[in-house]
């Protein structure tokens, strides 16, 4: 049975303190949630993975995760943060090849492939995104840019390795362009990356494979989204700033 999955992404936003402060919230208001084959994850900024952790504890299903890892071990990298550094800050998870990452900072699949091979090997669990632009939808290639990034970032990796990755779609075209991506079209991009994971590691393994959505997920779509055969959860941004929206996503699941 696959994890259903919410994952906050608080990008470059809040200070150690306020994240303390955040987290702390977020926690007290899902205390007596049935959290089994559930997963809540903050993903934060580095400078907050080690507070955050702690104010986490050994709370159960509940984990910190970094917004970035470098392809590099160590050496004279300046402003880099290793995989190693992570595991020792205390993040369980990274998210890898966001949108933002991609267009911002040019990371190829081929960079982003290193970099899941990195965090995998340190015990870390990649969530690795892929989507497509507001041409790529239109134009129709969408599809054919999803398999390549997958099958460029994650399908060197064998079996066991691959059952340490969650994958998130973002239909970037649907993120502050006003176009709208309904229930229907996150299915249907969902349902075909599961099934180029089935047609490379087989259909067990793509059954247990959570793949969340990108897309603006918040409390008004959330449940409609997370209703949905193989949307496994959310890849959650703005709403997971505010932790009454935050508590209401992971309420959806």
């Amino acid at each position: 049975m696959r994890n259903k999955i919410v994952a906050g992404n608080w990008k470059m936003n809040t200070t150690p303190v306020e994240g303390i402060a955040l987290v702390s919230e977020v926690l007290e208001a899902i205390k007596n949630i049935d959290l089994e084959h559930k997963k809540v994850v903050f993903g934060v900024p580095a400078v907050s993975i080690t507070s955050v952790a702690s104010v986490i504890g050994d709370t159960s299903n509940v984990y910190v995760a970094s917004q970035n890892v470098s392809s590099y071990d160590s050496g004279a990298y300046t402003g880099e943060i290793s995989a190693a550094m992570l595991v020792a800050s205390g993040a369980a998870m990274a998210i890898i090849g966001h949108s933002e990452r991609r267009e911002y900072f040019n990371e190829t699949n081929e960079v982003l492939a290193v970099k899941v091979d990195k965090v995998l090997d340190k015990g870390v669990v990649a969530i690795y995104c892929c989507g497509e632009v507001l041409e790529e939808r239109k134009n129709g290639t969408f599809e054919t840019v999803i398999q390549n990034q997958i099958e460029e970032g994650l399908f060197h990796l064998s079996e066991d390795q691959m059952k340490n990755v969650v994958i998130a779609y973002e239909p970037v075209w649907a993120i502050g362009t006003g176009e709208t991506a309904s229930p229907e079209q996150a299915q249907a991009v969902h349902a075909f990356i599961r099934r180029l994971v089935a047609n490379k590691y087989g259909a067990e393994l793509a059954e247990n494979t959570s793949v969340l959505y990108g897309g603006s997920m918040k409390p008004g779509n959330a449940k409609e989204l997370m209703g949905m055969a193989d949307i496994d959860g959310g890849l959650v941004g703005g709403a997971s700033l505010k932790s009454s929206d935050f508590v209401e996503i992971i309420k959806a699941m």
